[in-house]
Formats: structure tokens, sequence, C-alpha cells
């Protein structure tokens, strides 16, 4: 699968594992951040990368120690209405400093990139593949921006 990363095509190196699932030693996964919080020092004992989802009633501030060891954060937006996953991204960026990959995944609007693009989010895993120029095209709907951003 590939995504939109800093508004290029690449291939997806990251897989979620749901709580459920077992979690093998090696590759580059995500994890929920109730995971993360039971088992944090067993994932990072692991070989492979370690990435957190983060779901919009989940609190930023439970992550915020260990955010500089993590290469990705997840966003996993349930409905396009639902702006909280907005606000995760902010304050990742501005209140903690956050300078890894930002990722948008579920269920949002190409519509939003653009918008989600300025508040800090900088890759997008797509549920339709070839919705991919339209999201390119989304990141610059805009060349004038009135508000200070992230980006």
């Amino acid at each position: 699968m590939q995504i939109i990363k800093d508004k290029q095509i690449i291939d997806n190196a990251w897989t979620f594992v749901d709580d459920e699932t077992e979690v093998n030693d090696t590759g580059n996964i995500t994890v929920s951040l109730q995971r993360w919080i039971s088992a944090q020092q067993q994932l990072l004992n692991r070989t492979g990368k370690v990435g957190v989802r983060f779901r919009p009633t989940d609190n930023s501030d439970l992550i915020a120690d260990a955010l500089q060891g993590l290469e990705l954060i997840e966003l996993d937006f349930p409905g396009f209405g639902d702006g909280r996953l907005f606000s995760h991204a902010q304050l990742l960026r501005s209140r903690y400093g956050y300078q890894g990959e930002i990722r948008a995944v579920g269920n949002y609007l190409p519509d939003q990139v653009y918008y989600l693009s300025r508040v800090g989010v900088n890759a997008f895993q797509l549920a339709d593949p070839n919705q991919a120029p339209l999201v390119i095209s989304g990141l610059n709907d805009f060349s004038v921006n009135y508000q200070v951003s992230i980006a």
C-alpha cells in the first residue's frame, strides 16, 4: 500500500497491530495508545520501529515524555466530522515539539488534507489509492493564508 508523505507518493513501511494481535519482534508497527501505555518497554525492546495510533478520545499528554523516541504518530479518523484529531496534531507539533511523521488514517475527506497539513499532519494513508492525485492537489488548495500555522 502506498501513502502520501510530504506531498510525495511512497510505499508504506508500517503496519498497525490491533490490541488482540500478538506483536512480532521485527517490522515497523503502530499500536494503540492503550497498548503503548501497558506494554511500552516490551515494544521498545523490539528490533523494529514503533509508532502510536491516536483515536479522538485519547489524551496526548499521556505520551508526551515518549514522543522523541517515536517516528510515527497516526491519527485514526473514525468519521470526517470529528475534528478532535486536528487538535491532537496541533498539540503534538506546538506544545510537545514533535518532529516525526504525523499520519492521517481512516475516514477523512480529501477536502480536509490542506487543513490537516496546516496543523502539522505531513502524511496521509488513503482508503482509495485512486484519490492520490486529488489529495496531493488538495495540499496546494490555497496560496495565501490569513492565519499562522504549524506548517
